[in-house]
């Protein structure tokens, strides 16, 4: 059984970030709406597809949890989630410590070669 913290991504939620990452628009409107918050229309002028395409990527970026989407007047405005990707820069740190701590075991051996 794996025991998870609070703040901890489970495997689905790590398919469901990386898999939006994946695609340059969706990162780019997540850096957009990290910066500003912007509704669909604004963001659809953006881009060089159609609004319903764009529709679609910010549909995945929610359901990913990297932004929220919530009504303003006629307009959906799309604001950036830092948290969700504070909890993803936090899984890349602990593959990064292990990884460190790999090459450091490296290092000692080598040295004690020496």
């Amino acid at each position: 059984m794996v025991v998870r913290h609070s703040t901890e991504l489970t495997d689905d939620e790590v398919d469901r970030i990386f898999r939006a990452l994946a695609d340059a628009t969706r990162r780019d409107i997540v850096r957009r709406t990290l910066e500003a918050e912007a509704s669909v229309s604004d963001l659809a002028g953006a881009y060089h597809m159609s609004f319903a395409a764009v529709q679609k990527h910010v549909a995945v970026l929610e359901g990913a949890g990297l932004v929220t989407k919530h009504p303003h007047g006629r307009e959906r405005i799309v604001r950036g989630n830092p948290e969700a990707i504070r909890r993803a820069q936090a899984l890349l740190d602990r593959y990064e410590q292990i990884w460190r701590a790999r090459i450091d075991r490296l290092d000692a051996l080598l040295a004690a070669d020496e």
